[in-house]
């Protein structure tokens, strides 16, 4: 990039939050990445695929008023840039606004074409949108029609990614488990990644062995990403094994071993990958194991040190939370 900042097919590997620097492993990725396209922009200019990913970066990193103009400008140049419509999902998750997520994802979403990368992944946001807003029964639906592992538009990553996420935060919101649709999604992630290997699809394959009360299977998957950690090949270190220890112990209700196995990673979750959005699986779990253990105190610390309003997060038994 220093020799050809304008080639676009290069930065595109790491211009997004799964891209390359995403998916490094590093402390303090999200800022790298920012920094790399701060040092870009003037190369790029009013160039709408690239203020499109600036504008997710910024807003990634805490920026939201400098991150609106880019992505709202993205959006005018090309309508239909779905990475536009991406970062603005984003952007209305960060502020706290799920009715305005609700509000522009349901008007821009027909006007993009059903098989596109994107679709299904953007149909995830809207259900949280819905969750967010207390509307389970609209989040469930799109989960069936948009999103689930056979209609899922995007890549294997994000057909397990997708669902586990949701059927997850669905149940965390205090609705009741889907036991089938996790048999499937279950399946589907096993066969499409039989070994660990990527840290972020690792996270959420883990999450669908505990809940499958796969034991074994999930001990096999926890021994290879040490022994990948051992020979210096998975970078995020011990956070995916001590959030997948979380899950098990949380699926066995004992919630004390999952706040033990989350705290001292609790910081460090950037590591896995993926976006401060997705990432709040592990930030939910966390909280509902502290109601779960009593220890409400701990929710309260917890919610106070949050980046954006919580008065509306989809987890049941926050209304007990000082």
């Amino acid at each position: 990039m220093d020799a050809w900042p304008r080639d676009a097919v290069v930065l595109a590997t790491t211009a997004f939050t799964n891209g390359l620097i995403g998916s490094s492993g590093r402390a303090g990725q999200k800022r790298t990445l920012l920094e790399l396209l701060e040092r870009l922009a003037p190369s790029y200019g009013d160039d709408w695929w690239f203020t499109a990913h600036h504008g997710m970066a910024l807003s990634e990193n805490g920026q939201r008023e400098a991150a609106r103009p880019k992505i709202e400008r993205s959006l005018s140049q090309n309508p239909k840039n779905p990475w536009a419509a991406h970062a603005c999902a984003h952007l209305c998750y960060e502020e706290g606004d799920p009715n305005a997520a609700r509000a522009f994802l349901a008007s821009w979403l027909p006007t993009y074409p059903r098989n596109g990368a994107l679709y299904s992944h953007l149909n995830w946001h809207l259900a949280l949108g819905h969750l967010e807003a207390d509307d389970g029964a609209a989040a469930y639906l799109l989960f069936r029609e948009a999103f689930t592992p056979d209609v899922h538009s995007g890549p294997p990553r994000g057909k397990v990614n997708d669902a586990v996420s949701f059927l997850w935060r669905w149940e965390l919101a205090g609705h009741p488990r889907d036991a089938e649709a996790w048999r499937i999604v279950h399946d589907f992630a096993n066969s499409a990644f039989p070994r660990a290997g990527a840290a972020f699809s690792d996270m959420h394959v883990a999450l669908a062995l505990a809940v499958a009360g796969n034991d074994a299977a999930l001990e096999v998957r926890e021994r290879q990403m040490e022994e990948l950690e051992r020979q210096g090949r998975y970078p995020s270190g011990p956070c995916v094994p001590a959030v997948s220890r979380a899950f098990a112990n949380f699926e066995r209700r004992d919630f004390s071993a999952a706040i033990d196995a989350l705290e001292p990673i609790a910081g460090e979750l950037e590591r896995i990958g993926g976006s401060r959005a997705q990432l709040d699986l592990v930030e939910f779990t966390l909280l509902k194991a502290y109601i779960g253990a009593n220890r409400l105190d701990d929710a309260h610390r917890t919610l106070s040190a949050r980046r954006r309003g919580s008065s509306s997060l989809p987890v049941a038994g926050l209304a007990a939370v000082p």
